[in-house]
């Protein structure tokens, strides 16, 4: 390999659909980080209490989990490009709702989580679909390539939206950062709409729970599936300990007060090395034996998430060479993390019927939104009895060992390969 083969593989930009989608994503993505930071920040200024803010959670959590498997159900059922279109309206009309509120100067805490809660349900809808589409616009070998390019926008946007957020919020207010979302919001409607017809493949399905039961009787099925799926969840549940970041800024790095250098870096640093990570994919596309990769990167994960804990047990309460090794390790996590999320993203796409494409996605939906939730839960209750230092340190190793543990119990993960590229997409044009 030639050192440009290290860096990110850009070939599924030269398919126009693809590239449509892409680059209208990097406005749309900013504009959703001003949106995540503006609704907790508007409703602590509105009520002074973390309690109303955390309730931000729930009513973020139920629509995804109900709307991620329905909506998956959608994609299965209708054109994808008309779903696309339809949820994409719906998060721009959501924005717009939210500018509104503001604009007229609500104080109704209420409305706020209904309409968040409004937003994530076309969300749910818009997300495995989109995931869905990028089988029928790009041809098999580039699946990889195309996640790694589009994790990578979306953690790249992670760590610019909020930055934006925090700086325009005491010069223009909340109201106009979501009309912000819903402009930006714009280009990806535009890109959607530039889309080909992509009708259901197959024997046509009717949306309903009789299809989402008829999705998850097939995965059922599909061990490779999934593992590709439990794997996410083992290293997100266990190798996940961002509920400790405020404990550790304050009582290892010395950061007493609220907020600080040390805290912002530990929230940026799994989201900087995952950028750093989607710069340096361009191996992933190579790479045959998928299913070894991604245990070989989930174990690299969990030792650096060990390593991690290692700094914080011997950070003596001062940002000294200890803390600095806890912040490069997360960065380095990050980037495993990035690198097997890249490849599970592909075997999913590649290895679930194009049928049960949608739904397949709407699990992973749930999936990926439900395990970093239930590390917090896990992580903040082992911090009383074990401190924070061990709470990571052994978050990390359970992550290495569930992980062998997949791998002893169900070969055919570790020896699933890339499928021979006996198709090519011709829909993305």
């Amino acid at each position: 390999m030639s050192l440009r083969d290290y860096f990110a593989d850009t070939r599924p930009l030269q398919v126009p659909a693809y590239k449509r989608l892409w680059v209208a994503n990097i406005a749309t993505v900013i504009g959703a980080q001003l949106t995540v930071v503006a609704v907790p920040a508007q409703i602590y200024s509105i009520t002074d209490s973390s309690a109303y803010v955390g309730l931000t959670g729930l009513f973020g959590l139920v629509p995804l989990v109900i709307f991620g498997l329905y909506g998956g159900s959608i994609a299965d059922s209708f054109d994808k490009r008309k779903v696309l279109v339809v949820s994409t309206a719906g998060m721009i009309l959501s924005a717009a709702a939210f500018w509104a509120l503001s604009a007229m100067g609500n104080t109704n805490v209420w409305w706020l989580l209904l309409t968040f809660s409004l937003q994530q349900a076309f969300f749910a809808v818009n997300q495995p679909t989109r995931t869905a589409v990028f089988r029928s616009i790009l041809p098999i070998d580039l699946l990889p390539a195309g996640a790694s390019l589009n994790m990578m926008l979306m953690q790249a946007g992670a760590i610019v939206g909020p930055l934006i957020a925090g700086a325009l919020i005491p010069f223009i207010g909340y109201s106009w950062l979501y009309f912000l979302d819903a402009v930006l919001l714009l280009p990806t409607l535009g890109a959607v709409l530039a889309l080909p017809a992509l009708p259901p493949k197959g024997e046509k399905q009717r949306a309903g729970f009789r299809s989402v039961l008829d999705g998850l009787t097939y995965l059922r099925g599909q061990p490779v599936l999934l593992v590709a799926m439990l794997l996410d969840l083992i290293a997100m549940t266990f190798g996940m300990p961002r509920a400790l970041y405020p404990e550790i800024a304050a009582e290892n790095f010395g950061e007493h007060d609220q907020g600080g250098v040390m805290l912002a870096l530990l929230y940026s640093s799994m989201a900087a090395g995952a950028v750093l990570g989607g710069l340096l994919s361009g191996w992933i596309s190579r790479v045959v034996r998928q299913g070894l990769a991604v245990m070989v990167c989930i174990i690299l994960w969990g030792a650096f998430v060990v390593a991690a804990g290692v700094g914080v047990l011997m950070s003596p309460g001062a940002v000294t060479f200890w803390a600095w090794l806890v912040i490069i390790m997360l960065v380095f996590g990050g980037a495993a993390d990035m690198f097997s999320a890249s490849l599970r993203t592909a075997i999913l796409q590649q290895s679930a019927a194009e049928h049960v494409q949608g739904r397949i996605q709407g699990v992973y939906i749930v999936v990926v939104v439900g395990g970093p939730r239930l590390a917090d839960v896990l992580h903040g209750w082992a911090a009383a009895p074990l401190g924070v230092g061990w709470a990571t340190l052994s978050g990390g190793a359970l992550v290495i060992i569930g992980t062998l543990l997949c791998a002893v119990f169900v070969p055919s993960f570790t020896r699933y390969r890339r499928p021979p590229v006996t198709e090519v997409s011709h829909e993305g044009s």
